[in-house]
């Protein structure tokens, strides 16, 4: 039965089972200092899993930025080997929390612009400075700062229902988490442009022909696949892990740490004019009624 009512159903069907394992998710963690993410203790490994109560498809706010800037300053510190990040639902991270966005900007622009932009530059920081190495499992879309961060990682591994996309200038913003760096560096010039000039989509197959991801799974074995071989990296030696990320990105820790405030700096200028702040309002505005 191909038609709209059976994509509804099967979509109904999906919602349904994303909330179950959300509960799921909450109920068997018994760490509790967090709402919007979960961080689970393995052995050897570090599991943080973004869970959003506040917010739609994992998007991100300030406060759920500080929670796993949180999560990753306690894994720095303890006795993990290595960082697995990875979400809950259906969709890895919608990037930024436009509806906060909007409603905190339009209450206060200065003082708002500010802060939100530092909450970036400090979430984007906490990924330049972690010295084990991180692992990500995107198990679904990945949009704007969601997408932006992975290059910031060290292992990224994707099921075939993931795509990236990053439509900064399509929403009336400039890039965030090191893209205008990292983007060019990875994709090419030309394919960076296109995704964050244009928006283009990269389907989990593309993104790993082109570097951004290391290697695509099926859905169906995707969380098996990746718990085996993070477990596999878990038994590795904690110095040797972390001396050999210190090796392959030592050099660029300070030009990405440029690149953040820079960005995040032109992200606050953005906000804190009221053309900018007009022209993201404007977009949004005319998504809702599109809608």
């Amino acid at each position: 039965m191909h038609s709209p009512v059976k994509r509804k159903l099967d979509a109904e069907k999906d919602y349904v089972f994303d909330k179950r394992l959300r509960y799921s998710v909450r109920q068997n963690e018994s760490n509790c200092r967090f709402r919007d993410i979960v961080v689970r203790k393995e052995e050897g490994f570090t599991h943080i899993l973004l869970s959003s109560q506040t917010s739609d498809n994992n998007a991100l706010t300030p406060e759920i930025m500080k929670e796993v800037r949180r999560a990753l300053c306690n894994a720095a510190t303890d006795d993990s080997k290595l960082l697995l990040l990875s979400a809950v639902g259906s969709v890895f991270c919608s990037g930024l929390d436009y509806s906060y966005l909007i409603g905190r900007l339009s209450s206060d622009r200065r003082k708002e612009s500010t802060r939100i932009a530092e909450a970036i530059r400090d979430f984007v920081k906490a990924f330049i400075q972690f010295k084990k190495p991180i692992v990500v499992a995107i198990n679904g879309p990945a949009l704007g700062l969601g997408a932006s961060i992975l290059p910031l990682c060290d292992i990224v591994w994707a099921s075939e229902k993931a795509w990236f996309q990053t439509p900064y200038a399509t929403i009336r913003l400039t890039p965030a988490g090191c893209s205008s760096y990292t983007f060019p560096q990875i994709l090419g010039v030309a394919l960076a442009n296109e995704m964050l000039f244009c928006g283009r989509k990269l389907t989990a197959q593309e993104a790993c022909s082109r570097g951004l991801v290391s290697q695509v799974f099926w859905p169906t074995t995707f969380s098996q696949e990746v718990m085996l071989r993070v477990k596999e990296m878990a038994s590795c030696s904690a110095v040797v892990l972390e001396e050999s990320k210190c090796l392959v990105r030592s050099f660029l820790k300070s030009v990405l740490e440029d690149v953040n405030e820079k960005e995040c700096l032109m992200l606050k200028q953005l906000w804190s004019s009221s053309k900018g702040l007009d022209s993201l309002f404007s977009y949004l505005q005319d998504k809702i009624y599109e809608v």
